[in-house]
């Protein structure tokens, strides 16, 4: 039986223990804090130990390592240098330096390392991905990718690495390539350095285009991502119930003299398998551990993802840099009993 060990007991870590404990392949947990791998411990009925115990010593398949990213890659090279295969939350590093050292250990090893790119694995994108490729809304012309929340701030990681993989992982199986030009401004209105509100844009081949927008300052949440081609568009809105996740749009544009003709037709809801993503991340996971082959978000496309990260940090304009205190208590109580006069 496939056994799975945990590294990280935090707020995604209890996530992940719980599938992998329905899954029944939880082979034990560990944690920097020995309170937490024992309390995930007494929660999911295994065992808590300490790192190189699980690795070295628990009779482990594979392991998830869900702790803080600059320590992915000295887990990631002790796990597979222990003959584990091994799952890396996003980002997979904090560097392409230390992502390349973790591909390499991995070729040395001979095991598989599957990067946390959880939306790739939403019955709403694999769907999505279906309707592109039977010509639905023909060529694909530009994506506009919105992950927009109110938190969680980090104090030691940017959005850029904590959100943007996400929609970066999506972007690159949907145009087939990586970007030939990165253009990335922002602000860091919290903790000065690390940006939290980014807006990104990519070009690819064929003068087709990516935008994104990230934050995490935002009061209300998106995570909508807008595929548009040559005869529509489709939108994958995950804050929507299920039924209205992935949406088609058929909009045409003509000539029509100087100007351009548009006709709507009324948008039409797809039916997707109604499922939890990490779930389905988690049993491709067990999968890998299994036969050895590499799964969709393999190591490739996380040194892809990492490839584009840098590039956005390489080619990124600050707009905004927080003072070294930010006073986030407002000044003023708004009065709501005076109604505005119009």
């Amino acid at each position: 039986m496939t056994r799975i060990g945990l590294i990280g007991c935090g707020m995604w870590g209890r996530n992940l223990a719980r599938n992998l404990a329905q899954l029944d392949v939880l082979g034990g947990v560990a944690d920097l804090v020995p309170a937490h791998a024992e309390s995930f411990a007494a929660e999911f009925a295994t065992s808590a130990m300490n790192v190189t115990a699980l690795i070295e010593d628990a009779g482990l398949d594979g392991v998830v390592i869900a702790a803080a990213a600059p320590t992915h890659r000295d887990l990631a090279c002790q796990a597979l240098a222990a003959g584990l295969h091994v799952f890396v939350e996003k980002p997979l590093a904090i560097d392409l330096v230390e992502a390349e050292a973790i591909a390499a250990a991995a070729q040395a090893a001979g095991r598989q390392v599957m990067v946390g790119h959880l939306i790739r694995y939403h019955d709403a994108f694999l769907t999505l991905q279906d309707q592109l490729a039977n010509g639905v809304i023909g060529a694909v012309r530009h994506i506009t990718a919105n992950r927009l929340a109110m938190g969680r701030i980090r104090a030691t990681e940017s959005v850029i690495y904590d959100l943007c993989p996400h929609d970066l992982s999506l972007l690159l199986a949907l145009m087939g390539e990586p970007p030939h030009q990165v253009s990335c401004h922002g602000a860091s209105h919290v903790t000065p350095g690390l940006p939290d509100m980014v807006s990104t844009w990519l070009g690819f081949s064929g003068g087709r285009s990516a935008m994104m927008t990230t934050g995490w300052m935002c009061p209300y949440k998106e995570h909508r991502l807008t595929v548009t081609g040559a005869r529509g568009s489709l939108v994958f809105d995950d804050t929507r119930p299920w039924a209205e996740k992935l949406t088609l749009y058929r909009d045409d544009i003509a000539p029509d003299g100087a100007n351009f003709a548009i006709t709507r037709a009324a948008p039409m809801h797809l039916p997707v398998p109604e499922s939890e993503p990490l779930k389905q991340e988690m049993r491709a996971f067990i999968t890998c551990c299994e036969t050895g082959e590499a799964p969709p978000t393999g190591i490739a496309d996380g040194l892809a993802v990492q490839r584009v990260l840098q590039a956005i940090d390489d080619n990124f304009t600050e707009f905004g840099t927080a003072p070294d205190h930010l006073d986030i208590t407002p000044d003023v109580t708004p009065d709501v009993s005076v109604a505005r006069k119009g």
